[in-house]
């Protein structure tokens, strides 16, 4: 075993207990909600965007912040509204005088977008126009602003929020825009015992203080380090062809012929990937395998499935038929 080998497989174990104190500290003030911070982990550490879905008082603001916290990255809240503009987001250039020569300069003043974690509150609540600035830049990890390009500081991890309720007024996110999204993440509501520790500690003076575990460098370390797992031909394999299965024109099997009308595209194949890669680095595993990409195939492909209207009528979801692929049905 080669010396790098080895470090890795030390920076691994590290990796582990990181995470593991990292969901320990979110726990003190997030109630439950295992699975939804392991799919923030896994995403964060696969350098890739999390969209979450849940009605209002599910905490989705304060798991966000408390995640930043954590880590000790810098945090910016965004609120979409209808007439929020490109430029609230990403910042505009400013006239300045010289008082020395009296010369008028231009400078760029950043705006909120250039933060290590971002919260975009109800992203479908804004024009497409202001949508593309925030999309943009999760793509380009960069802002351009009057022919400049402003590069964002890494680690970049943006976590764009929707009500699935009152969609009155709104501008839902087309199906390419969607796509630049790692993670389709839906919150449900706690359980009964979730809700009454919830209650108990939200209405006393309790106040938990959260440690700062990691900084922005060691985030990266180990974003570099979950890129280095290696991954054996037949999980690569499996992930592709769950993906091409997908897709009408590419698969036998009747449901998907059935309800589907555009399948995942190549990017799923590559977040299923990531995303086990992040998920067995995290359980100290050193190489993924066909569990860790069933484990986020969920996540990943929920919202790169385009139902028809035949699902619509029979009640069948996007992720109901993730399931039946999963399952193996025909």
């Amino acid at each position: 075993m080669s010396n790098n080998n080895i470090q890795d497989t030390e920076a691994i174990k590290i990796l582990t207990q990181s995470i593991q104190s990292i969901k320990s500290e979110i726990g003190k003030i997030i109630v439950g909600q295992e699975q939804i911070i392991d799919e923030l982990l896994i995403s964060l550490l696969a350098r890739g965007h999390c969209l979450l879905i849940g009605v209002p008082g599910l905490a989705k603001t304060l798991l966000i912040k408390t995640l930043a916290q954590t880590v000790d990255l810098s945090y910016s809240r965004i609120q979409f509204t209808p007439d929020l503009m490109p430029g609230d987001i990403t910042g505009s250039e400013v006239i300045e005088d010289n008082v020395s020569t009296g010369a008028k300069n231009f400078r760029f003043i950043k705006g909120p977008i250039f933060a290590n974690v971002i919260l975009a509150d109800e992203i479908n609540r804004t024009p497409p126009k202001t949508q593309s600035a925030l999309l943009e830049a999760m793509e380009e990890h960069s802002v351009t602003a009057a022919g400049n390009a402003y590069k964002m500081q890494a680690p970049f991890f943006v976590l764009a929020t929707q009500n699935p309720i009152e969609q009155e007024g709104t501008y839902p996110l087309p199906e390419a825009q969607l796509d630049r999204f790692m993670f389709n993440i839906w919150l449900d509501y706690p359980s009964e015992i979730e809700e009454l520790k919830i209650v108990k500690t939200t209405t006393s003076d309790y106040k938990p203080t959260i440690n700062k575990l990691l900084n922005a460098n060691d985030i990266i370390q180990l974003q570099d380090l979950v890129r280095r797992v290696p991954v054996a031909d037949g999980v690569v394999e499996y992930a592709v062809n769950l993906v091409r299965s997908t897709r009408p024109e590419s698969t036998d099997k009747k449901f998907i012929k059935e309800y589907v009308s555009y399948g995942a595209g190549p990017r799923a194949s590559q977040y299923l990937i990531l995303g086990a890669k992040s998920r067995a680095a995290s359980l100290g595993k050193f190489t993924p395998d066909i569990e860790d990409i069933k484990a986020v195939a969920r996540p990943v492909l929920r919202h790169r499935i385009v139902a028809n209207f035949s699902a619509e009528a029979d009640k069948i979801m996007t992720v109901d038929l993730v399931e039946m692929l999963l399952n193996n049905k025909s």
